[in-house]
């Protein structure tokens, strides 16, 4: 097994003894299905307090439907139902879901109840007694057709700053810059088709502008865990002095699904104001139900701690407007945020055509185990906000050699002997046996792993003890022991240190599959594990119970049958635009096709990456090949065939740093696996003008490091 890499925990007020812990993850919309792009955030933060609750701390997870906006009332009328019956309905949906996939909230509520309105006009009050909130007039684009002011995700057209078509009124999912639906070119509006007018219309504001929110924010960033989000926000908030944040329009205008602004009659909070509150709004209703003091736990001198995990795509609303507003409304601020990447299907943005837009019910309805995608997620995830990738033949090897052929093996190749030969009693002595007590002294490591959101190490650390379990037992043989009556003694220990070391490895994989791990709680005939049992071993007098079958193994076929059960034509899409818009989409892509141009989104599907080549050898057997060995910032080297023999001798290019196409699939070669392609440059015509130039950057550029 690998030397274990030390892991830093986020700091805790009060990590020491038994701690208070509040957790949430962004809330879904009520407009749409839970797919498995979701689900990567959901899975992440569930590992995390599973993880804490076996620590034996008081941890609460909390969710709740966010249920307010335009998107809602427009739905609801084309439905012809009341927003509460959109509401209630997928409710139940996200709920059957999240319960499926093993997401163990405390509480799962809704934004549109009374708690959040107080919650959300008591927030508001005191943001306006603090002198925060500022009435304005202002210019706002309006629907001359749908007669209706238009939000920032009701408005698309071309990004200001990257100019990609087809970009959401407030920020550009390609370049990832924010803006006013002012800015963009070329406007129309997504519900009639149809140029947005401008309309004046009174706004209130949020004065993040305000120097005290600068100096709180300034000072608040600092504690941020993940450096790539401190700074973001350092970027956002500029230098000091440098008035950069703007003030934030948190009102609409009606017609508009959501929460009167008290005092302010036809003006309604934008739902992100709203949504976020709604993560105390469950806690409130959660503490209702079972007896907590809900003001000790938010207030500013309160000793609780308070995580949110999201998605990258918000981390702008969570790190500025959401700890302003509770800093200066008289509550208590986040203890940290974590932010997560996003995730891509056989290394492409998740397709309905392809069928990889994949729905978490169409997970259930296809046989797969809801659990298997737990670990194959938690394999791949860590504490950056780097994107992962589901490589659907990858998810089928890994589960399958993993979790059946590495850990479920184990118990079924020694279960059987322990309950015919010894009574389902193991045998004592068996338990200080020099591998159980190896995974022992693991334990406390793979739960620091995952409390610091590391959990690749940590499956990873704990897959490595699985391999030196199943080398024991391959050298051990007890099929061979049992043939032999004299051997009885000696299989009694084989199988008891096996089951011993299974028991650990539970305990190990307990937070990604905790209803496997239920499973094997009732075989084994023992408590719900917690971290401290990894000192309290099998014991004799509680014999284990008769071995049933724990999982299955990954079919192709049920990813097949996923994939055709998601898999949609882009024909009824388009038949839902309406012709203005259809109009709009269709003629620039048609002339970027013509012209022989590809998109912005095309280019953003290209993973470009600075490498370092730290070996270069010629390959045997070839007047072409060199073979390069590349440090791309990841935990090994990648391996890469270059056409490129005849420009370069291998040693001119050790030490060197290029530029590498970091997504190319997997190449099975003659001699061997390419895993990606260095970019080099030559004349059109080769033999006019010979001359191969690989890609040099920077030496200041670092391994692994983007190209955009």
């Amino acid at each position: 097994m690998s030397a274990p890499i030390p892991v830093s925990v986020s700091p805790a007020p009060a990590h020491a003894g038994r701690r208070q812990v509040l957790v949430t993850s962004a809330l879904p919309y009520a407009n749409g299905q839970i797919h498995i792009g979701h689900m990567v955030e959901y899975i992440q933060t569930d590992i995390w307090v599973r993880t804490l609750r076996m620590h034996g701390h008081e941890v609460y997870y909390v969710g709740a439907d966010d249920t307010h906006g335009t998107p809602i009332m427009l739905r609801t009328e084309k439905e012809g139902i009341t927003p509460k019956a959109l509401i209630k309905r997928v409710w139940k949906e996200h709920k059957r879901d999240f319960d499926s996939f093993g997401i163990s909230f405390d509480n799962y509520y809704s934004t549109d109840t009374d708690e959040n309105r107080v919650l959300c006009n008591t927030i508001y009050g005191a943001l306006r007694q603090a002198g925060l909130i500022e009435a304005r007039d202002i210019e706002q684009a309006y629907d001359p057709v749908k007669e209706m002011f238009l939000p920032d995700r009701f408005i698309k057209g071309q990004c200001p700053k990257c100019g990609a078509k087809d970009q959401y009124g407030d920020n550009c999912e390609v370049c990832g810059s924010t803006y006013q639906p002012t800015e963009l070119i070329n406007p129309y509006s997504v519900v009639s088709g149809a140029t947005p007018i401008r309309k004046t219309s009174t706004h209130y504001f949020f004065k993040l502008s305000d120097p005290r929110c600068e100096a709180f924010l300034r000072a608040w960033v600092s504690g941020l865990a993940q450096p790539e989000a401190t700074n973001k926000m350092r970027e956002w908030l500029g230098d000091k002095g440098e008035v950069r944040l703007a003030d934030w329009d948190i009102s609409r205008d009606a017609p508009y699904f959501g929460f009167e602004i008290p005092g302010a009659p036809s003006k309604y909070f934008y739902v992100w104001v709203d949504a976020p509150v709604g993560y105390y709004a469950s806690f409130k209703n959660l503490a209702d139900r079972i007896g907590l003091d809900f003001d000790a736990w938010v207030t500013p001198d309160s000793k609780t701690e308070q995580y949110h995990f999201i998605g990258k795509d918000i981390l702008y609303f969570h790190t500025l407007f959401w700890p302003a507003m509770l800093q200066f409304s008289g509550h208590r601020t986040p203890t940290n945020m974590f932010a997560h990447g996003f995730l891509t299907v056989d290394g492409a943005k998740m397709s309905k055509s392809r069928g990889t837009f994949i729905t978490a019910q169409s997970v259930i309805d296809t046989g797969l185990n809801p659990e298997w995608l737990r670990y194959y997620f938690a394999a791949k995830l860590n504490s950056t906000m780097e994107d992962i990738d589901l490589n659907l033949e990858d998810f089928q090897a890994r589960v399958n050699s993993d979790l059946v052929g590495k850990y479920v093996n184990i118990a079924s190749r020694a279960a059987g002997f322990l309950i015919k030969r010894f009574d389902g009693k193991v045998q004592d002595s068996a338990m200080n046996h020099p591998l159980p007590e190896h995974l022992r002294t693991a334990i406390p490591q793979i739960a620091a792993y995952y409390e610091a959101r590391e959990y690749s190490h940590a499956l990873r650390t704990t897959m490595e003890l699985a391999d030196a379990v199943n080398g024991y037992v391959n050298t051990a043989k007890p099929w061979e022991q049992a043939k032999d009556p004299a051997n009885a003694v000696t299989l009694h220990e084989t199988c008891s240190v096996s089951l011993e070391a299974f028991r650990l490895l539970s305990l190990a994989l307990k937070p990604v599959l905790p209803k496997l791990i239920e499973s094997v709680e009732a075989f084994l005939g023992i408590a719900p594990l917690v971290w401290a049992d990894a000192n309290t071993p099998l014991s004799s007098a509680s014999p284990i119970n008769a071995y049933k079958h724990l999982t299955t193994r990954v079919d192709p076929k049920q990813i097949e049958t996923l994939l055709a059960t998601n898999r949609e034509s882009l024909a009824p899409a388009a038949e839902a635009a309406t012709p203005a818009r259809a109009a709009a989409a269709e003629t620039p892509a048609k002339q970027e096709e013509d012209a022989g141009f590809i998109s912005i989104h095309d280019f953003a599907k290209i993973d470009l990456r600075i490498a370092r080549i730290v070996d270069c050898k010629a390959v045997e057997g070839s007047d072409k090949l060199l073979q390069l060995t590349l440090d791309v910032g990841e935990e090994k080297t990648r391996n890469v065939f270059s056409g490129i023999k005849s420009a370069y001798q291998p040693q001119d290019l050790i030490g060197k740093l290029t530029v590498m196409v970091a997504n190319l699939a997997p190449r099975k070669m003659k001699f061997g696996i390419s895993e990606g392609m260095v970019l080099a440059a030559s004349a059109a015509n080769e033999k006019a003008e010979p001359g191969l130039y690989i890609l040099e950057t920077h030496s200041g550029a670092k391994p692994g490091i983007r190209v955009k």
